[in-house]
């Protein structure tokens, strides 16, 4: 005997005590589905048979049902149930999740189970309540399918029993397109078979020269998303068709409203023939009536949503919210069909429908129409393709995964709207961010894999992100941690080429490229191709062109005059990457200097006045024991070390003056641009970084005065002359004052090695930019042999970790994401940032 089970549903195990439930449910279902009453009764009782603890123990059941159902997982409950009420409430807790319920009756005859009763030491009840259950039950087997279980399957020999799981109709996740999804046609044919046209598609016609099926020479797949009929000139050429592709698998299509109203009619149902259907219903005297009837059986088949490329792709008619995906229920196939409405009218009479896709948040694309607009926006995650074909707009398609629109416009105004198309633009809140969004522990999956952000973490992010951060709506990137090489064993240094260059050898990286580090501060630019783009592209007002800001999402400059100076310039210098890119913005990742021009401050409070007391104390220190030793006394290795650390001293102020020179206003200031992130519609993170450093070249040509050249070196790790060629390059940077280099996968900074993510650069500091950063006396023989001690592990964890975030942050701007799920990453690379490592790595 086999039991069709859906794979998502509440299964209610039937039967009276001793009739073989739990050994049923043990060897037909994981241990982690049963949901067993007893349990519960021990978990809030201590005792499995203390049945004054039911209540309690079944409202503690149906909780952890609950969130079981929520997150789209089977439950079995292993109860008697043999009474109605108790069914009802399982019933009741199904639809309210948009599961089916399902019922499996185990029909043991009275007297086994109480055989099975009698040999447990742990039953104490007579038999009469046996015969009760077994009344209730045989009472209740007619009415099971009445009391609204989708499924009853009676079972009397447990033995014979297999089970298998039905998907869901709606369930087409293993189809991954491509797609053409084409919006709401009511009728207009003609518009139909050209926009097929205009997709590659090649019509297959009758005899009759009819359009009957479609097929496309790359194999793609269509799409419709309801509202095929109704209102326009051929529905009946429209539904030929499309039942011709279906019918073929060239197409799949979900059923609009209008196709419900039309079934009811052809069904003798009795409906107000309004919006069209006259006219449809004209149209379909003229057609043989096998047709007709082929055309509602149709109707009647089609699913009510659809779930297409493992789940990132929903299409439904009116939308549908993220909890309703891949649930079946009258709720579900209403919102599918009409959408949400707030039980208001506008002044046209029609009803206000209640924005879902303002608050939608999940992560599978929602395509639909329904809602005539004048033209496809973007609301979150969600897209209306309905551009009013039949009321003389457009008829539109999307064409996934490539994300891009293909249209046509109407032959004619074949239909005149109650409300004019123009003012129907779909209610937009794309740029409000909630605080659920970004508060709390989160884990973020992405395509460069999961990342648990903690509660504090989020906590530390929301105070610098409120208080200190520019707009979100320009903050489209913030660059990852770098982590430095492998400690060196190379006699003096604590960092140096050798290990930079094994670590990427280790990882699967063959070569890689050198880039001169800078010493300024780390900076963000945006810069789009005029203040208009910017105010409509960003919502950047008050006349700015772009926004600067530092690794921490803060503005550069404080005053808003440098910042739109300094964007005026780069415009005019990448000019031409506008027009070759076909962008009206640019996003770059580069150094700003000098460092004295952002951290003056710091530079004054913690270096300079580091430098300025070890200078005034230790050569009076030296003095004073120069003048001890003269009078005898033992002082020759404090006097050493001291007049060491006075030399020491004198090293780091060198060292840290190398990067400080006067600035006014903007005079002195250069941007080294190092990667150009991201453009309209494109990221550039899988680009090579010989293309972004022939970028950097160019804008240094164009305007050498505020943009600076980036030396580097191409190494092949297989090649030990090229690693010495840059070893030597590196150490003549260094003891001429450079601060080292930027070691980086040559691929560019989406690569991959081995399928995994590699670290985006390893930061290769010289031996006296270090003293800067671990104090005048680092490089003493004790100190080092301290240092070599340092733990890398979390800071490079904590750099991959970063680096996904923002590569997925990249994508997501390219392919028009919402600024929501933009913000979440950006916000979850500035939380990583309050994770602690030793900040002088």
């Amino acid at each position: 005997m086999n039991l069709d089970i859906p794979e998502l549903s509440l299964i209610a195990l039937i039967g009276i005590s001793g009739s073989g439930k739990t050994t049923f449910a043990r060897e037909h279902f994981k241990p982690t589905e049963v949901l067993s009453s007893d349990v519960f009764r021990g978990l809030v009782s201590d005792d499995e048979n203390d049945q004054s603890a039911t209540k309690d123990a079944f409202d503690a059941l149906r909780h952890i049902a609950g969130i079981r159902l929520r997150a789209g997982r089977r439950v079995v409950i292993d109860a008697t149930n043999v009474q109605k009420h108790a069914r009802a409430e399982l019933v009741a807790l199904a639809r309210s999740f948009d599961v089916l319920p399902v019922a499996i009756v185990l029909d043991t005859p009275e007297s086994v189970a109480w055989e099975r009763t009698q040999g447990r030491t742990d039953r104490g009840f007579g038999r009469g309540v046996l015969k009760r259950q077994s009344q209730d039950l045989r009472r209740s087997l007619r009415e099971l399918g009445r009391e609204g279980f989708r499924k009853v399957h009676i079972v009397r020999d447990p033995a014979e029993v297999e089970i298998s799981y039905q998907r869901a109709w709606n369930d087409r996740r293993e189809l991954t397109g491509p797609f053409d999804i084409i919006g709401d046609v009511h009728g207009c044919r003609s518009e139909l078979e050209s926009l097929l046209g205009e997709l590659g598609w090649e019509l297959v016609r009758d005899e009759a020269g009819r359009a009957v099926d479609a097929t496309h020479p790359a194999g793609r797949q269509a799409v419709f998303v309801g509202d095929l009929v109704d209102r326009g000139p051929d529905s009946p050429g429209v539904l030929r068709l499309v039942m011709g592709m279906t019918a073929s698998g060239a197409a799949l299509c979900v059923p609009g409203n209008h196709e419900q109203k039309l079934l009811r009619a052809l069904r003798g149902r009795k409906v107000t023939v309004s919006h069209g259907l006259a006219e449809t219903l004209a149209q379909l005297e003229h057609e043989p009536p096998e047709f007709v009837d082929a055309a509602a059986r149709w109707i009647d088949e089609l699913v009510s949503h659809l779930r297409l490329d493992g789940g990132n792709l929903v299409v439904a008619h009116a939308g549908l919210k993220q909890e309703y995906h891949g649930r079946a229920s009258g709720r579900v196939r209403d919102f599918c069909l009409y959408g949400e409405t707030t039980g208001e009218t506008d002044e046209y009479g029609l009803p206000v429908r209640y924005p879902w896709a303002r608050d939608y948040r999940g992560a599978a694309m929602v395509v639909y129409g329904h809602v005539p607009t004048s033209k496809v926006e973007w609301v979150n995650n969600t897209v209306c393709l309905d551009t009013g074909a039949v009321f003389g707009g457009e008829l539109t398609a999307l064409r996934y995964p490539e994300k891009t629109f293909v249209a046509v416009p109407a032959e004619d105004t074949h239909y005149e709207p109650i409300r004019p198309l123009g003012e129907v633009e779909p209610a937009r809140d794309d740029t409000t961010l909630s605080l659920a969004d970004v508060t709390g522990r989160r884990h973020l999956r992405t395509d460069y894999g999961t990342v648990l952000v903690d509660a504090e973490s989020s906590a530390a992010a929301l105070e610098v992100m409120s208080r200190f951060a520019i707009d979100p709506r320009a903050l489209l990137w913030l660059p990852p941690t770098m982590s430095p090489p492998s400690t060196s064993t190379v006699e003096g240094y604590l960092e140096h080429p050798t290990e930079a260059f094994a670590d990427y050898r280790a990882a699967g990286v063959d070569r890689v490229v050198c880039e001169e580090k800078h010493m300024g501060s780390r900076a963000v630019l945006l810069v789009c191709r005029d203040t208009d783009v910017a105010a409509t592209r960003f919502g950047i007002g008050d006349g700015c062109s772009g926004a600067i800001h530092t690794r921490t999402g803060r503005s550069f400059f404080a005053d808003a005059v440098l910042t739109e100076t300094l964007l005026t310039r780069v415009r005019a210098a990448a000019g031409p990457l506008f027009d070759e890119l076909d962008t009206d913005w640019l996003l770059f990742d580069g150094e700003l200097l000098p460092w004295s021009a952002k951290a003056g401050a710091l530079i004054r409070t913690q270096y300079a006045a580091t430098g300025a007391a070890a200078r005034a104390a230790l050569p009076a220190a030296v003095a004073t024991l120069d003048a001890g030793l003269a009078r005898g006394l033992d002082l020759g290795a404090l006097r050493d070390r001291t007049a060491a650390r006075a030399t020491h001293a004198e090293d780091f102020v060198a060292a840290y003056r190398r990067y400080c020179w006067p600035t006014t206003d903007l005079d002195g200031v250069q941007f080294a641009p190092f990667a150009l992130l991201a453009s309209a519609g494109a990221s550039h993170a899988g680009r090579d970084h010989g293309w972004h450093l022939a970028i950097s070249d160019r804008l240094v040509e164009a305007d050498p005065s505020t943009f600076r050249a980036t030396g580097r070196r191409v190494v092949d790790l297989s090649d030990p002359a090229t690693e010495a060629e840059a070893t030597a390059w590196w150490l003549a940077l260094t003891e001429a004052g450079g601060e080292g280099m930027v070691i980086k996968p040559h691929a560019g900074l989406s690569h991959r090695a081995n399928g995994k993510l590699v670290q985006p650069g390893i930061k290769c500091r010289g031996r006296e930019y270090l003293r800067i950063i671990y104090g005048p006396d680092y490089t003493a023989p004790d100190h080092l042999t301290r240092l070599r001690e340092r733990a890398l592990s979390r800071k490079r964890g904590l750099a991959l970790r970063e680096h996904g975030l923002g590569l997925a942050a990249l994508d997501a701007v390219a392919t028009g994401e919402p600024l929501w799920r933009v913000h979440e990453l950006v916000f979850a690379i500035l939380a990583m940032e309050s994770v602690p490592t030793d900040p002088r790595l």
